[in-house]
């Protein structure tokens, strides 16, 4: 749906990640619904273990198939699935996604299998801004929820208070903060101070490093994995 754009070989490298993939063009949007992410159930995909999760006091789970308290059970998203900045141009997080021509299969912890090896679990998803206050800088995200209601190329991602979209956690989980709009969550920085300690800093990073910027566009491509995430998560593409 989204045409090929630019190739980059592989033999760059992108703020410590190397491109294995030409760029698309897609969308981004952004959430935080507290649920349990759709690649934390067992079996969506080729993975050394589901996407980790958490109780209601952000403790994580053993269970993976533990139900998700958006659907009457335990399981939240955790705090330390919040976006952070590297340095001034790069950050790292995470992301609901759904990819043209691509399965939740293929997707489910952001990691493809490189042809000339392929045991090594090489990608993730570089995602650089083409428009609003982030232009020019980069992140660089797994995928760890599907959204159903998104669109091809289309990225949403995770920061806390950025919206509870079409599900909401967070009211079970945190009683009765003030959420925001249903899409688009804050609108103001001192709106994070109302959040548990743990899930500030990801709320705080929206207006810092990511400048408020709305929804922007965006050129992605595949790139390695760092571990930084895949630590966070538990889940490598196997």
């Amino acid at each position: 749906m989204f045409p090929l754009s630019w190739t980059i070989p592989a033999s760059i490298l992108l703020g410590g990640a190397t491109t294995v993939s030409a760029a698309s063009s897609g969308v981004t949007t952004r959430y935080w619904d507290c649920c349990k992410p759709s690649c934390a159930w067992s079996e969506k995909a080729s993975v050394s273990s589901p996407v980790g999760t958490c109780d209601i006091n952000d403790n994580p789970l053993t269970d993976v198939d533990a139900k998700s308290a958006c659907d009457g059970g335990d399981a939240y998203y955790c705090s330390n699935q919040s976006p952070w900045a590297v340095d001034d141009t790069l950050s790292y997080g995470f992301a609901a996604a759904k990819l043209s021509g691509k399965s939740e299969s293929d997707w489910c912890c952001g990691c493809y299998n490189r042809p000339s090896n392929p045991r090594q679990p090489i990608s993730l998803h570089r995602l650089t801004f083409t428009s609003a206050a982030v232009s020019g800088k980069s992140m660089i995200v797994q995928i760890t929820n599907t959204g159903g209601d998104l669109g091809d190329n289309h990225f949403d991602l995770a920061m806390p208070g950025g919206g509870v979209g079409i599900f909401d956690g967070c009211t079970k989980e945190w009683g009765g903060i003030d959420m925001g709009a249903q899409y688009g969550g804050f609108s103001s920085r001192s709106q994070c101070d109302a959040l548990p300690a743990a899930f500030q800093d990801g709320c705080h990073w929206r207006f810092d490093w990511f400048e408020n910027a709305d929804n922007p566009a965006v050129e992605w491509e595949e790139v390695e994995c760092p571990a930084e995430l895949t630590a966070k998560t538990g889940c490598e593409r196997t």
